[in-house]
């Protein structure tokens, strides 16, 4: 869809906002969370938009994709901004489901402070704890935000008792609810009041002295005094944000508007400008020889910004969306996408709210700004405008490895080329989905975080790109071996009445170690094959190396020595050694004890402690192996083992069954080894009886 027209009141004011009035805030955790409404609430309440948008009606400004209006949850993330009180507030809605987990990951490059926001209901769940650690690691600012404090039959004081358990006692509450959850009274500022729980003084208290720790003169202050005015605190409060020392809990209801008010406040009165919160971990240089540099949060420097996320869309074309964290960029500007030496022009600069895109005329250190029909842009590139800032780019994400595969493949013979096209297009949006060839079953497979991610990517095909594919599972990579040394021999003749074909070859093989690959040695001694023809010999050994002998799958680890053959003077010909190589390859692979290999991975999977029994049941139902268990925070464990990747079809969907969703895992291939003799019986069989039938 085109861009709207410049014309809103946040359009107009952004050009004059400062720096120190800019705020930059993640809203992440679990799904059922409440983060969209939250968004709607505070939208509203700051007068971005007439009136909250529904879920159920798809009016929302951040779920506008017509798949998430179906589905009823955020499938990306999505950027709003808002002002409050002259503050400008990006705030960024991302996806609740672990499938869509990449989303909310890269949301944290972009922001000083990660909102956790936790449904009172159900308290904390395994995504709530893995977006604090991932927070935690990116050294933001953290805060937990709890929502749906007007729902029946809470325990708050239970609830805040398990975040402070499983985050740390540097969590304290910010405000409290009052009058049932009809509203929220003030803890920092307020030094008494009435609360539906706890003490507002007793909180006050405990926050005053949680800020003034960082600080050895307001500490003295305190001891002397008995307390201080919080408004004197705020260098210590950003301190003690910055350091992790504290971790304010607020709590909210999207639905009645209880505390939304209160916490715009939050977001403008003690969060972080960019000039406050730690400076992002810039790299310059390439592996060891990186040199870590930090961007200066000053409006006057060169350009250096950071594209966290990237869009495709079939009519506007390829969108960066991008942190700015040095410098200032307006219409016009030159930028350079990472190492490359020309640079490109910005012809519209953007702010957006959901999908509609404010112009505006330049960004700030701080701001979330947007460019659309540049098709180099690419996500984690680094943008810039001075030559000499080559090669610089952010410390990595730890995204989870991809593991859910799909062969896939179009309907239509002749769209191989379009297909690889939409998913290179739809792969460089999510950092967490890969494409690969494979060349060992010679399929496309396409790998996700799970079903749901992976049944999205393909609605997405289907609806926005129009290609419809057919999805199998992908062909386990199996291989064929030896185990002995043998020896063999063909002679290839034919005579059809013109010229004759001839050729004899000798040879023996011998079993090399595992992953030792192929190795083909010609001893051929007295011109028994003349050497013109020794490549052919080695082509013809290659091409049932490929095929495979006994089950159709490649040979791997063998020596293949060619000692003796015969040939002719007219016949003999580079065809006839190609075969006579090899059918003797294959007569002596049948002679050498031949195995067939799986593919064995390591797997490791995060769940509930109460699940882990369940689990590695389960394993060892699939032939694997328990190597260790490490106990996590939130009630979690991690169970490290090997299993036959053949065994793991749709096993996330299984684990999702075995910890109510709350199972993740990770697998990466380890090693290879025999598969037991009845299954190696069956995969044989199938090949055998595959060949009949040609």
């Amino acid at each position: 869809m085109p861009p709207s027209a410049p014309a809103t009141p946040i359009a107009d004011a952004t050009a004059n906002a400062g720096i120190a009035a800019i705020r930059t805030v993640a809203l992440v955790g679990q799904t059922t969370s409440g983060k969209t409404s939250l968004v709607e609430a505070l939208l509203h309440k700051a007068g971005a938009i007439g009136a909250p948008g529904s879920l159920e009606r798809g009016t929302t400004v951040c779920d506008f994709d017509p798949m998430e209006r179906r589905a009823q949850h955020s499938l990306n993330s999505a950027v709003v901004h808002l002002r409050h009180h002259g503050t400008r507030v990006h705030l960024i809605d991302t996806p609740g489901y672990a499938d869509f987990v990449g989303q909310s990951m890269t949301a944290l490059e972009a922001v000083e402070t990660a909102a956790i926001v936790i449904n009172a209901s159900t308290g904390i769940e395994m995504m709530s704890a893995r977006m604090m650690d991932w927070a935690a690691k990116r050294r933001l600012c953290r805060m937990v935000i709890v929502n749906k404090i007007d729902a029946q039959g809470l325990d708050l004081p239970g609830l805040v008792a398990s975040i402070q358990a499983t985050f740390g006692k540097e969590c304290l509450p910010l405000n409290l609810p009052a009058a049932g959850g009809t509203r929220v009274v003030d803890c920092f500022f307020n030094p008494s009041g009435e609360a539906d729980f706890s003490s507002v003084e007793a909180a006050h208290r405990a926050l005053v002295e949680q800020v003034v720790e960082v600080d050895p003169d307001f500490v003295e202050r305190y001891l002397n005094d008995g307390d201080v005015d919080p408004r004197e605190l705020h260098a210590p409060l950003e301190q003690a944000l910055r350091e992790g020392h504290l971790i304010p809990i607020c709590f909210v209801s999207a639905r009645n508007g209880a505390g939304v008010a209160e916490l715009l406040d939050v977001f403008e009165r003690l969060l972080p400008n960019p000039t406050e919160g730690n400076p992002a971990q810039f790299f310059k240089g390439e592996g060891a020889q990186a040199k870590e540099l930090h961007a200066e949060v000053d409006a006057a420097k060169h350009v250096i910004a950071h594209v966290f996320k990237v869009t495709v869309d079939p009519y506007v074309g390829k969108m960066g969306i991008f942190r700015i964290h040095q410098g200032t960029v307006t219409r016009d500007s030159l930028l350079y996408i990472g190492d490359g030496r020309r640079p490109f022009k910005v012809g519209h600069l953007f702010m957006l709210q959901g999908k509609d895109h404010v112009e505006v005329a330049r960004g700030l250190p701080g701001d979330i700004c947007a460019v659309a029909k540049v098709d180099e842009m690419h996500f984690d590139a680094v943008l810039h405008d001075a030559a000499e800032d080559d090669h610089l780019h952010l410390q990595p994400l730890d995204f989870p490895v991809p593991v859910h595969g799909l062969a896939i493949e179009p309907k239509r013979r002749g769209d191989e080329q379009r297909m690889w096209e939409i998913l290179q297009k739809l792969v460089g949006e999510d950092p967490c989905l890969k494409v690969e060839h494979v060349a060992a079953t010679n399929e496309t497979v396409v790998y996700g975080l799970g079903e749901l991610h992976l049944r999205t990517l393909l609605e997405r095909m289907t609806e926005v790109y129009k290609c419809e594919v057919v999805t199998r599972p992908p062909r386990i990579a199996y291989h064929e071996t030896i185990t002995a040394p043998a020896e063999g021999h063909h002679r290839h003749k034919k005579q059809s009445g013109g010229a004759g074909q001839f050729g004899e070859v000798f040879l023996r093989i011998e079993p090399l170690p595992r992953g030792a690959g192929f190795e083909f040695v010609d001893q051929v001694k007295g011109g028994t094959i003349p050497g013109q023809f020794i490549p052919a010999v080695e082509k013809g050994v290659r091409q049932a190396l490929h095929s495979g002998v006994v089950a159709g799958y490649p040979v791997m680890d063998v020596r293949v020595v060619v000692h003796d053959g015969k040939s002719h003077s007219v016949d003999s010909k580079d065809i006839a050694f190609a075969t006579a190589g090899r059918k003797a390859f294959i007569d002596a692979v049948l002679k050498a004890r031949p195995i067939v290999l799986e593919p064995i991975v390591r797997i490791d999977i995060s769940a509930p402690e109460h699940c882990m029994g369940d689990i590695t049941g389960d394993l060892a139902a699939k032939r694997g192996q328990v190597n260790c268990t490490d106990s996590r925070q939130a009630g979690g464990m991690t169970v490290s083992g090997s299993v036959p990747l053949a065994e793991l079809n749709g096993y996330q969907a299984r684990l999702n069954g075995l910890t109510g969703g709350q199972g993740r895992c990770t697998i990466a291939l380890s090693h290879y080894e025999a598969v037991p003799p009845t299954i190696q019986q069956q995969l044989m069989g199938k090949y055998k009886a595959a060949d009949d039938e040609q």
